[in-house]
Formats: C-alpha cells, sequence, structure tokens
C-alpha cells in the first residue's frame, strides 16, 4: 500500500512541475497554472477600474476566489511532493526547504493574504497590500519556456559584476548626496536638513529621472547638479551594457553548440532504466559499451550526475547516450505503416504474415510504447510498424536512418 501511494505521489510531484510536452497531463496542468495567474492579474487589474467593479463586480470577485483557492491548492500539493524536490533530505527538511525558498514565499503569499483579513479584520489593508506578491508567481511561466530563462541565466552569469556596478551608483549616489548638501544647505536649509535629504535628488538625478520637486539654486549647486546629470547617464548605461553583453554572450555560446552538432554530427539519446534492464545494478564501467558510444549524462530524480565508471546504475535512471553518426554512402530506409481496421495486417500475428522473407518488422508502437516485435505478437489496429523491406508499399512513409 505505501509503495501504490508513493508511486502516486511521484506522480503528482511529476504533474505539478514543469513537465514534459509529450505528457499530456504535465502540458495541461502547466498550460492551466499558466491561464490562472494570468487570470487572477487581470481579474486584479480590472478591479481598481470604476465601470468594470460596478458593471462586472460579482464576476470579477468569484473569478479571484477561485484562482486564489487554485493557488491554495497547487501549494498544498507542492508541500505534499517537496520530498520528490530536494531526494537528499528527509520529508521535514524538504517541506522547510521548500518553505523557505523564493518559490515557496510567493506561493504562500498568493493566496495568504486574501484569507486573513476573514481571521484578522483590523489588518484588513495591510493583508490588501501584501497581494501584490501575487505578481511574482509570473516568474513561474519564466520557467516554462527557454527563451524566457534566457533572461534569467543572464543575470546570474553576470551576477558579480551588475552587484559591482549597483554598488559603484549607491557610492555615487551618497558622495553626490552629501556634495550637494554642502552646497545647498545655507540657501535651502528647509530642503536639505541633513547629510541625507539629498539622497532623493541624487537618486532622481543619477538615474536621469529628473522630477525636479528638490533642486540646487545656488551657482555651484548648479554646477554640480549638471556634472552629476552627465555622470548619471554612463552610470546607468554599465548595468545596460552588462546585460547585453550577457545576452549576446549568451545566444553566442548556444548558436556555437548548434553549428558543433552539425559540424560534427553527434547524435544524443535519452533513455530511462527499469528495474528488469540488464544495465539496472551494474556500473558504467561494466557495461561494455561499444566504441564511439558515451553515457553522457546520468539524471537522478532531478540530479544530474557525472558518469563515472564506478557508478552504479538504478531503476528510473534517465541516461543520455551519445554516438558519433556512421558516415556511410548506403543509406538503410526504414518504412512506417499506421494500421488501419481495414488492414489485412490488423488482427493477426506477426509469424502468419504474407511478406517477403527479406521484409524484416524493426519496432511497433503501440499507445505511445516501443514494442519489440516477435512472432506471437498481434497486431492491432492503429499499430505504427517500423519495417525493412524493399517491396513498394501504400500509404506508407520513408523514415530515414
Amino acid at each position: 500500500m505505501d509503495s501504490k501511494w508513493e508511486k502516486r505521489r511521484k506522480r503528482l510531484f511529476e504533474i505539478i512541475e514543469i513537465g514534459s510536452n509529450y505528457d499530456a497531463v504535465c502540458w495541461g496542468y502547466d498550460f492551466f497554472n499558466t491561464f490562472t495567474i494570468i487570470l487572477n492579474l487581470t481579474v486584479s487589474i480590472l478591479y481598481t477600474f470604476d465601470n468594470m467593479e460596478l458593471k462586472y463586480g460579482p464576476l470579477l470577485l468569484t473569478l479571484e476566489r477561485l484562482t486564489v483557492a487554485f493557488f491554495a491548492i497547487d501549494f498544498a500539493l507542492r508541500v505534499y511532493t517537496a520530498r520528490y524536490m530536494y531526494p537528499d533530505v528527509s520529508q521535514p527538511r524538504a517541506i522547510s526547504k521548500y518553505l523557505l525558498s523564493f518559490s515557496g514565499i510567493v506561493d504562500i503569499l498568493s493566496f495568504v493574504p486574501y484569507y486573513m483579513p476573514f481571521f484578522f479584520p483590523s489588518g484588513a489593508v495591510a493583508f490588501r497590500m501584501l497581494r501584490i506578491v501575487r505578481i511574482f508567481r509570473l516568474f513561474r511561466i519564466n520557467a516554462y519556456y527557454d527563451s524566457l530563462n534566457v533572461i534569467t541565466e543572464v543575470i546570474i552569469g553576470k551576477k558579480q559584476q551588475l552587484l559591482s556596478s549597483v554598488f559603484i551608483i549607491l557610492i555615487l549616489m551618497l558622495s553626490s548626496s552629501l556634495c550637494m548638501y554642502s552646497l545647498e544647505n545655507r540657501a535651502q536649509p528647509e530642503v536639505f536638513t541633513n547629510a541625507f535629504s539629498g539622497i532623493w535628488w541624487a537618486a532622481s538625478t543619477l538615474l536621469t529621472v529628473g522630477y525636479g520637486d528638490i533642486y540646487p539654486v545656488t551657482t555651484m549647486g548648479k554646477i554640480f547638479g549638471i556634472f552629476i546629470a552627465f555622470l548619471g547617464v554612463g552610470m546607468v548605461a554599465i548595468p545596460t551594457g552588462i546585460i547585453s553583453a550577457g545576452f549576446v554572450e549568451q545566444y553566442s555560446r548556444l548558436k556555437r553548440i548548434g553549428e558543433y552538432g552539425q559540424e560534427e554530427d553527434v547524435h544524443f539519446i535519452r533513455i530511462q532504466l527499469s528495474k528488469n534492464d540488464k544495465w539496472t545494478g551494474h556500473n558504467i564501467a561494466e557495461l561494455n559499451l561499444p566504441e564511439k558510444i558515451i553515457i553522457a549524462v546520468v539524471q537522478r530524480s532531478h540530479r544530474i550526475l557525472v558518469p563515472k565508471g564506478d557508478l552504479v546504475l538504478q531503476p528510473d535512471d534517465v541516461l543520455v547516450i551519445g554516438a558519433e553518426s556512421f558516415q556511410d554512402k548506403d543509406h538503410i530506409k526504414l518504412k512506417e505503416i499506421t494500421l488501419l481496421a481495414k488492414n489485412p495486417w490488423t488482427g493477426q500475428k506477426i509469424r502468419d504474415l504474407d511478406i517477403s522473407r527479406h521484409s524484416i518488422i524493426v519496432l511497433v508502437k503501440r499507445h505511445k510504447k516501443l514494442l519489440i516485435p516477435s512472432g506471437n505478437m498481434t497486431l492491432q489496429e492503429g499499430d505504427t510498424v517500423i519495417l525493412y523491406t524493399q517491396t513498394l508499399m501504400a500509404n506508407a512513409d520513408d523514415l530515414e536512418i
């Protein structure tokens, strides 16, 4: 019973996390999650318009209740499956790591402030302000698309340079605030009252916003303000240049990888081991792989392992296998045919088929599963049969290896 529930919990984790496009359930949950986030934010924005609140107030409130309830259910499911998110630690530790992570905090604040006024009516205004945290759930959408992930990768890769540039800007803001205080305190004692009163002026000037609510009136103060304004243009350009350079480097790296893959003609496949596979329980050194075939990566419970010779393979391990393409002039062409109800092969065993002895059935694809053909296998309607044959077959597609 325990193993059955654990399998269900693991499957639940696969569904609520970012799933494969080939898994309809995972894809559907990802799409619904994204749709709910966008719908909730749209409702929050529409509710700020008086005419929308008067016309569609009850509908907007209902949509908000439903979306927030979904956020609460999603949070509960992530707590329930946290042990698979952090498989190296115990379940209580995994739950605490999730709750203290950025995603966990955002998930909590996306629904808790909505329900808190029911228990603490006096703090309704403060709880309503916290609802703005829901907008950070948009970062979950960022994880679904590789093009958006580039932004995260660039910021993480350039974090040291960005922190250095921000530190320089903060030093300039503080020093310019002190200088402006010295120049303007006597002329405007009610504006530049102390050393920190010029921080707002320094921020609006260095960041080229220029609100104009605080400004110098003395000649030296104006000259210094012009200098800081010119300096601010260059300072703001530093983080922009760092991020732009990061984008260029990232896309250049991806382009080089793509070009290298085309030039070298190296192919990779990904397979998942089961407990019945012969490789399961053996280390990589014992596999006796053919020459020019390597195990590039081993993925185990969302961890990436280096495929060393002493690494023992376990059930459910995902192996990424690489091989150099064999260069030959005579290409092997396979044919692929999907069996319909009226096809003469439908309902027959493979050994009873009326085909040439030079024809070989290589694989049978049934319900998205690849089956190894045997003489006793009975072909069914909807099966996709992949075979090698030199016979002309109607409604068959050519596959080139």
